[in-house]
């Protein structure tokens, strides 16, 4: 029998899913965490196999999640949010969460997200795909010791460098253009993909349209050679 501690602020979604997975007699719940505190006193309590919990609610953060991994570095963490950007997976994912569903995900989504988490796998809702393969997130290739909920800090100079590879130009011609050498141009590309939780050129673009350093238009309308 799997046991479970479900983490989150709101008493009702806390109550729902208690009542939810204590239907299948696989899961035990073993206790309801309504804040940060609660839920590692519980870890130490109960010691529970898996951990369900909404890491952006009140009174919790994502660094809860390392917190109670020192305490027992085996459990295993679901995290059901409404939060689905790609950073915030992305550093979810770094921080030790095993598993990622929105909270609008249907009941057997949320079942069998607990279900294979506790066999050792991994889960992902529908929505929850979608961000990951639209931001080309590599799950399986994850520096688990950089993470943070920080605002992301982006440079005067790497707005710059975004909107010139979003517009198509190549580190040389940056270099050329920023009066810089191609390797310091190099180098502001990588801290910009760390920065923004992204691997390759194609992500860079979509947040330069996201975040509107360039139109969409340019790409719908750009003259063919």
């Amino acid at each position: 029998m799997t046991g479970i501690l479900i983490a989150d602020s709101n008493h009702l979604i806390r109550t729902g899913l208690s009542t939810l997975l204590s239907r299948h007699p696989e899961f035990q719940v073993l206790g309801e965490a309504g804040s940060e505190k609660q839920m590692l006193e519980m870890v130490r309590d109960f010691h529970p196999d898996l951990v369900l919990i909404d890491f952006a609610a009140k009174d919790f953060s994502i660094d809860a999640i390392p917190r109670v991994l020192r305490l027992q570095p085996k459990i295993r963490f679901v995290a059901i949010t409404w939060e689905q950007t790609g950073i915030t997976i992305l550093n979810a994912l770094r921080a030790g969460v095993n598993s990622y569903i929105k909270k609008d995900c249907d009941a057997q989504e949320i079942v069998d997200s607990v279900r294979e988490t506790t066999n050792g796998g991994r889960f992902f809702c529908g929505q929850i795909l979608d961000t990951i393969r639209r931001e080309a997130i590599d799950v399986n290739d994850l520096d688990t010791k950089e993470y943070s909920c920080a605002p992301v800090f982006i440079s005067v100079r790497e707005m710059e460098i975004i909107k010139l590879i979003a517009e198509g130009y190549t580190n040389n011609e940056i270099a050329e253009k920023l009066f810089l050498s191609p390797h310091t141009v190099n180098t502001h590309r990588k801290n910009i993909m760390q920065k923004i939780g992204v691997n390759n050129t194609a992500a860079i673009v979509m947040y330069a349209v996201k975040t509107g350093l360039v139109s969409p238009n340019k790409f719908l309308f750009s003259p063919v050679n």
